[in-house]
């Protein structure tokens, strides 16, 4: 996709949404919000195909829009009209009948907890309330797949782990194939089965999150306290231990069966508190980082 003046923003990028929650991540101006509105037939690609639920976004936008849910990434709402009036309005656009759109719309405002606060303007809303709005609308249509822009944009933890929750219900509970744009590559970790990367307009990676996460030879634990007494035990004991202490975590190398109960032995011996004792796997920030190796994983955590 080129625009006027030489600007290329998506270049050479083949890839396949499939069912599931689909993470489109990258950092911003990397291409993401492009792609969304090319699938949305918003934006005709200057070469290639695009075909979206068995549609040529080419030519038949209008009707990909129909039995597409578009989460947008800025406020776009009204502030003077209710929950309800919008979602509705919204649903009677996407192709349902009043009473139908009244009806999804009480329905999608409920599935995002708004149920009690249908009635109210949105411009009396909270970022995070006009967030799950945005979300209500997407869903309204009883849409076959969920495009969702950055939607935890302008939210606080406790906002964030809520929406993210939704996501993952939706795309779990509700049969709907789901892609979210998002920069914040720990919340795709998060609630995401397939995994696209793209940098600069290009397809970095595209791949099932579970072969990119894979796990390494290395046992990650978290202890409150006692780290240095525990890693010199484990040492005592012929382990390879490497200390991470921003972290307040040690790595502990599995050279054989017997790694895990001598480590959760030591720490039962020494009465420690522990928080955390699980394989130690890729993170997805590796991929951006060209760290999918033993050696800089490890040195990830440093």
């Amino acid at each position: 996709m080129r625009y006027p003046g030489g600007v290329t923003a998506l270049d050479d990028l083949t890839l396949a949404v499939r069912p599931g929650i689909t993470g489109l991540v990258g950092a911003n101006g990397a291409g993401k919000s492009t792609l969304i509105k090319i699938l949305l037939g918003l934006l005709t690609p200057t070469s290639g195909t695009v075909r979206v639920l068995g549609l040529d976004a080419r030519g038949q936008g209008e009707l990909i829009r129909a039995r597409v849910g578009y989460m947008p990434e800025h406020d776009c709402l009204p502030a003077d009209v209710t929950a309800t009036e919008f979602v509705t309005h919204l649903g009677r656009m996407s192709g349902l009948p009043s009473t139908a759109a009244k009806e999804q719309a009480a329905e999608a405002l409920r599935h995002v907890g708004l149920h009690e606060e249908r009635y109210r303007q949105i411009g009396t809303f909270s970022t995070g309330m006009k967030q799950r709005v945005k979300l209500a609308q997407a869903l309204v249509g009883d849409p076959g797949l969920l495009l969702l822009d950055e939607p935890t944009n302008g939210l606080d933890p406790a906002g964030r782990d809520s929406m993210l929750s939704l996501i993952h219900r939706i795309g779990t509970e509700f049969g709907i194939a789901v892609m979210v744009a998002s920069h914040l590559l720990s919340e795709i970790e998060r609630i995401c089965d397939h995994l696209v990367a793209i940098e600069g307009g290009r397809l970095l990676r595209a791949a099932s999150l579970d072969s990119m996460t894979q796990a390494l030879p290395w046992l990650a634990v978290e202890v409150d306290e006692g780290l240095d007494l525990l890693e010199a035990r484990l040492t005592e004991c012929g382990l390879t231990v490497s200390q991470q202490p921003t972290r307040r975590q040690l790595l502990v190398r599995l050279d054989g069966d017997p790694v895990f109960d001598t480590v959760r032995d030591t720490i039962a011996d020494l009465e420690l508190p522990l928080t955390r004792l699980e394989h130690r796997r890729h993170h997805v920030e590796e991929l951006f980082a060209g760290a999918l190796s033993e050696s800089s994983a490890q040195e990830a955590l440093l």
